[in-house]
Formats: structure tokens, sequence, C-alpha cells
């Protein structure tokens, strides 16, 4: 039977280790992070021991889910990420006035956002952002960068999208802007597929924002066919003539705002 003090031994144990950064050991974090989960879980049967044991246990529980949530996202396990915020959730709403609000508390949330909106979930996007304060909405920079990416994504600027990655509020972000690339690049694919029948490499790449090199792997994985000596780009096997009169990248950015336009509608 696990008591307060053994599993505060355990967080402090667990903390110790992520608290070193990129020399800490993933695998012993992991292992950690299990037996202290198994350890509140026992903690969680025990009789209350008065107010501020319960403060205690549910700060240690916070800390620990937060912790777990980083370190879904430096194993590149959205799951398990998804797993800990859905916990975390009740800890900064639910017991907001009961504990006082965590220094990962926006870093996360924000993080939250960016991993719906990695997933094109925009309707959950927008319901997680209508949880928080307006306050933080307009002035939190771990809050302001996930809702940018999603102005920019509306207003078809996926140009300021690409460049979001190098300007990131955390090192964690990274890793749900890298997802989010491939989404919006898939997106705009979809989109050049179904406008017209071929176009130049060179169009092509500045279109998905990827280098003519990169080109020939990606069109490969979707079945394109890159004739070397045109120096063209074909993606549909059967196809009329684009229509005369209407150029290929303008007709493909009004697809692209055109399905933006349906999705915020639906």
């Amino acid at each position: 039977m696990a008591d307060l003090k053994a599993v505060v031994a355990q967080y402090q144990e667990l903390s110790k280790e992520w608290a070193k950064g990129g020399s800490r050991d993933l695998d012993k974090v992991g292992n950690l992070l299990e037996q202290l989960k198994l350890s509140l879980m026992k903690l969680s049967f025990l009789p209350t021991k008065g107010e501020e044991a319960t403060i205690q246990e549910l700060n240690v529980s916070r800390d620990t889910l937060e912790i777990g949530a980083q370190y879904s996202v430096a194993r590149a396990d959205t799951n398990g990420f998804e797993r800990y915020m859905a916990q975390l959730q009740t800890y900064y709403y639910d017991y907001a006035d009961k504990l006082p609000e965590s220094a990962f508390k926006y870093q996360l949330l924000g993080l939250n956002l960016l991993c719906l909106l990695s997933q094109n979930r925009v309707a959950e996007f927008h319901t997680e952002l209508e949880r928080l304060p307006n306050k933080e909405i307009k002035q939190n920079v771990y809050i302001r960068h996930p809702v940018s990416l999603e102005q920019y994504i509306m207003e078809g600027s996926y140009n300021k999208v690409l460049l979001a990655k190098g300007n990131v509020p955390a090192e964690s972000f990274t890793y749900f802007i890298d997802i989010l690339l491939n989404t919006v690049r898939d997106e705009i694919a979809s989109c050049l597929e179904k406008a017209y029948v071929d176009m130049s490499c060179a169009d092509a790449a500045r279109m998905l924002s990827i280098s003519q090199g990169e080109l020939e792997k990606y069109g490969s994985a979707r079945g394109w066919s890159i004739a070397a000596a045109g120096g063209r780009v074909r993606w549909q096997a059967d196809g009329g003539e684009e229509e005369k009169g209407v150029p290929s990248l303008q007709l493909a950015n009004m697809a692209i705002s055109y399905a933006r336009e349906m999705e915020q509608i639906v």
C-alpha cells in the first residue's frame, strides 16, 4: 500500500530525471512514470487525511501527468499525449480554485491546440479554445502560436505556416508542427490533383513548400509521374485540358480557398 510520503519521493526522483533535459534517459523516465502512476492509483483509495494532504496529492498527480504529457511528445507518441491531456483537463479546470496554477499549464494547453490542429480537428480546436480566458488567447505566447497558425491556414497563407517552424515557443511544439506541415501539404496536393492534369516541377515544389529533390520522393508516394525531360509532374491518368484563360496556380489557390471556406461552414 502506497503512502503520500513515498509517492512524493517517487515524484521527486522522476522530476529530477526529467529535469536533466537533453541528457535525460527516456527509458528510465518511462519506467519511473509507470511506477508512480501505479502508486498514485493505490494512494487514491486511502482515507483522506485532511485538506492539506488532499491538495498535496492533487499537486503530485497533476505534476506527474504534466511530465507524462511532455514525455509522450519526446517519444513521438500522439495517443499517449492525448490521454495525458484528457486527464489534465480535470486539474486545469475542475480543480483550478484548489491548486496553485502550474507553470506548464498554458504551454501544455497550447500544445494540445496544436495537436488538434495538426490532425485537422478544427471543431475540437475551437471547442478547447472557447474554454480559455480571452486574455490568455490574446497575450499568452503558447496559446497565440496555434491560434495564429489556424488563422494562416484559413487564409491560405501556407508560407507563414512553414516559417512558423523556426519560431516555436517551446521545443516540444516542433513535433506537432511537423505533423501540421504534412497535413497542410497533403491537402494542397489533393487540391492540385483535382484542379488540373499536370504542372511544372518547379511550380509544384513551390506550392508544396518542398525542394524539387523532395518532390520526386513525395510524388512517388502519391503515385505521381514525373517526366525528367519535360520537367513536369502528372498526377491524373485521364483528364481534359486545363481550362484556357485560368492560370494553373490561380486555380489551385481558388480550390484551396473554397475547400477551407466549406470546412468553416460545415
